[in-house]
């Protein structure tokens, strides 16, 4: 296995006085595609938050490339190379998909990525390229929201419940495109609550279950009695 690229140590994380995340030890290694599932609840967004610095942390509980992020406002670690596709999108609704895309690169960052290169790996963004955002259909969205986090030419790209909401035709077309999402060497975390596309696509997985891992293992090793256990707390 590679070096880790991304490393969790005792990670905690609270909402005011609730207590979300419970010690959790994760690692992402270097090009790896790494599988979180979970139930509602389990703390998935809120590990992806921690990670992305939209929530605090305690000083040395995460590391990105050796470097301790724990403290870093979000605008600093996404300078660092690390991109999050967020739960529901979140586009900006006012601006066309051209201009949505053009903020992901506004990071700066030197790679692969640029307008013609999301283009061609989703052919009908260009299409609707002056069209208000929230205008297309959801899938659509979700490639906006892909391109506009790989604009920013990511080492580890973060996807936050990549499929919710999404008709099965079009979670087709994102997994199918994906091979091509991440490649040259770039790590990827993908949370999703459809387990049987997480493990096909995916190295290794962390069950999380209620704010704590409760499985990890290779993707293609883990039993359905394993996940079932894990996931649902059952003893």
């Amino acid at each position: 296995m590679p070096d880790p690229i991304l490393k969790m140590q005792g990670l905690n994380a609270h909402y005011g006085d609730f207590q979300a995340l419970y010690g959790v030890d994760m690692d992402v290694a270097q090009g790896e595609i790494l599988a979180i599932i979970g139930a509602n609840g389990a703390g998935k967004t809120t590990l992806m938050r921690s990670i992305t610095g939209l929530l605090s942390n305690a000083p040395g509980q995460i590391t990105y490339e050796n470097e301790d992020i724990s403290r870093l406002r979000a605008d600093e670690i996404a300078a660092r190379g690390l991109a999050m596709v967020p739960e529901g999108r979140q586009l900006f609704p006012s601006l066309s998909v051209r201009e949505n895309l053009i903020i992901g690169g506004q990071i700066g960052r030197k790679g692969p990525w640029d307008l013609n290169a999301v283009y061609k790996l989703f052919p009908i963004l260009e299409e609707r390229k002056d069209q208000q955002s929230t205008s297309l259909s959801g899938g659509q969205q979700q490639m906006v929201a892909i391109g506009r986090a790989l604009m920013a030419n990511p080492d580890l790209i973060l996807f936050d419940e990549i499929s919710l909401g999404l008709a099965p035709i079009i979670i087709k077309d994102i997994y199918e495109a994906l091979p091509n999402i991440i490649g040259e060497g770039m790590s990827a975390v993908i949370v999703e609550q459809d387990i049987t596309k997480a493990l096909s696509v995916s190295s290794r997985v962390y069950c999380l279950q209620e704010g704590r891992v409760s499985l990890e293992g290779g993707s293609d090793t883990v039993s359905r009695e394993d996940i079932s256990r894990a996931y649902f707390g059952i003893e």
